[in-house]
This record gives structure tokens, C-alpha cells and sequence, in this order.
């Protein structure tokens, strides 16, 4: 079973090649997206990350009307920083953070269960590392690397707020690791539209 799921993700070619379920349960196929720049982020309520929200949804009212989509699914694998139901993280992230932007179904992005867009997006664009000059990037690095000190070898999601940015065409251009200011990122961003 497991080597068709890999055979069926090693076909895509582009991110609007795969389905997800909407934060109401509804499939939405990524094509709906196609001609956008994405900005594809794993997200947690709990998370020492999650006033990120703020800044993601700055930068989603900044660029929507020039294209920009950000696609927001919340995952429970990493210290089990997302609990309760997709309804009760979205009135979260609605009234705290005011997010205005598409959130979906809570997905696993790591493992046997990983929802096959995030299998193709760690296929596409691997591990870069954490800045460990910066002192969360040396924190983060030092609790991975005493749980595996090889964790840093494969391409699987490290933590909450890992981001892909997505090209018109549905080609993968970078990956953030959670410790990436969002400020960079909003510079890759303005390049994509």
C-alpha cells in the first residue's frame, strides 16, 4: 500500500495535482488556486510560533489582490501544539488573529498518515537547516538533535510553521524552516507575483 501512495506522489508534477479538505470537511482540488503564488504553512494554536498568524495574515492582506494565497494546515505531530477540532482552531485563529485566509482539515505532514501534498512538498524541496547563530534556530537544532542527532539528514517537517512558497505555475521555489523571518520571505514573495 505504502509504495503506491509513494508511486502516486512521485507522479505529480505540480501542486495543483492534489486534493484537501477545507476546514468544513468539503474537498477543494489545488487547481482552484492555479495562477496564484502560495505560501503553503503547517500551523499549531499553541505553538511559541503561533503569533506568526499575525504576520502571515499582514502579508495576506499586503498581496491577495496582487495573487497571493495562504493555505494554512493545521497539524497536531509536534508536541501536540494543535489540539481540539479544525472548528474550534479556526474560531481560534479567526478571533485572536483575525485570519482571513483558506484553512484546512488538520493533516498530518510527517510519517505513514502525512497527507501526500506534504510527502510531494518534502519531496520537492528539502530540510535546509536552522540558523543556529540565531538563539531560537539554536534551540530548536539542539532538542531535534538530542531526540535524533541525525534528525537534520532526511527531509521531513521539523516543526510548526514550516512554509513552501509556490510559483504561478505550481512549482515549489523555496522552503522556510519556522525560524525564517516572515520579512524575508515577504521579499521572495514580491519576486514570485
Amino acid at each position: 500500500m505504502a509504495m503506491i501512495s509513494v508511486l502516486t506522489v512521485s507522479a505529480q508534477t505540480s501542486v495543483y495535482d492534489f486534493a484537501v479538505r477545507n476546514d468544513l470537511g468539503q474537498e477543494v482540488q489545488l487547481s482552484t488556486y492555479k495562477g496564484n503564488v502560495l505560501l503553503i504553512v503547517n500551523t499549531a494554536t499553541l505553538c511559541g510560533f503561533t503569533p506568526q498568524y499575525t504576520e502571515l495574515e499582514a502579508l495576506y492582506e499586503q498581496f491577495h489582490e496582487s495573487g497571493l494565497e495562504i493555505l494554512d494546515f493545521p497539524c497536531n505531530q509536534f508536541g501536540e501544539q494543535a489540539p481540539g477540532s479544525i472548528q474550534e482552531i479556526h474560531e481560534f485563529c479567526t478571533l485572536k488573529y483575525n485570519i482571513e485566509f483558506p484553512q484546512f482539515d488538520k493533516i498530518d505532514v510527517n510519517g505513514e498518515q502525512a497527507h501526500p501534498l506534504f510527502t510531494w512538498l518534502k519531496t520537492q524541496k528539502g530540510f535546509g537547516g536552522f540558523d543556529v547563530n540565531d538563539p531560537v534556530g539554536k534551540r530548536i537544532d539542539d532538542m531535534l538533535r538530542q531526540r535524533d542527532a541525525d534528525y537534520d539528514k532526511n527531509s521531513d517537517i521539523k516543526w510548526n510553521f514550516t512554509k513552501f512558497l509556490i510559483s504561478r505555475d505550481g512549482k515549489v521555489l523555496k522552503r522556510y524552516e519556522p525560524t525564517v523571518k516572515i520579512a524575508d520571505i515577504e521579499a521572495d514573495i514580491e519576486n514570485a507575483l
